[in-house]
């Protein structure tokens, strides 16, 4: 077998994993206590705890070396899709639950999709 062929062993343990999963959560909820009105602690406390719990479901369960290896330097699977999955659990929050100020829960919502790539990024 060649070397190229070998993969490497890169997994991460899931208190890495949890780090990970609550620094995305507090930049997430210091964004949306940005973007959201004081009167919305319900959607500010789901868009910090939905980011982070999305984080860690995704590392978690996808924590294998194909995944976690960088594709692009800098750059895994998991790295580029997290983020996606906060995009997603944010989403499906907002349909079951509307928000009061949609355009600002929006740019809520983009702010943690965005820490959740940085940090994934930085982290991981």
């Amino acid at each position: 077998m060649a070397t190229a062929d070998v993969l490497s062993t890169t997994t991460f343990s899931h208190a890495h994993i949890a780090l990970t999963a609550t620094v995305t959560g507090v930049i997430a909820l210091a964004g949306a206590a940005w973007r959201l009105p004081r009167s919305a602690w319900a959607d500010i406390t789901a868009v910090a705890l939905l980011s982070g719990v999305s984080v860690f479901l995704w590392r978690a369960s996808a924590n294998m070396p194909q995944l976690n290896d960088d594709g692009l330097p800098g750059f895994s699977a998991n790295d580029w899709l997290a983020p996606v999955l906060t995009y997603v659990f944010l989403g499906v929050y907002a349909r079951l639950r509307p928000p009061a100020e949609p355009r600002r829960f929006g740019q809520a919502q983009a702010i943690a999709t965005l820490a959740s790539l940085a940090v994934n990024v930085v982290t991981i």
